[in-house]
């Protein structure tokens, strides 16, 4: 089991997500529970993918923090 750090972004009508770790690997819904599951299911087909093609997969290294500032 690997834990990979994902990004979510609000695009002005969806969500998107993406993994560092794990490029050209995105998802998009219409809500951050929507995108995350489908994000879900983008990792799984990608490591799949990558298996199937005989390729290393990669260790997640990506690490994110919300961090408080005064805005």
């Amino acid at each position: 089991m690997k834990e990979y750090t994902v990004i979510y972004e609000w695009a002005g009508e969806n969500y998107s997500a993406y993994v560092p770790d794990l490029p050209g690997c995105v998802a998009c819904g219409d809500t951050v529970e929507e995108t995350e599951e489908l994000m879900k299911g983008a990792i799984e087909l990608y490591i799949e993918a990558l298996r199937d093609d005989g390729q290393p997969i990669p260790e997640p290294t990506t690490k994110a923090r919300a961090l408080a500032v005064e805005a």
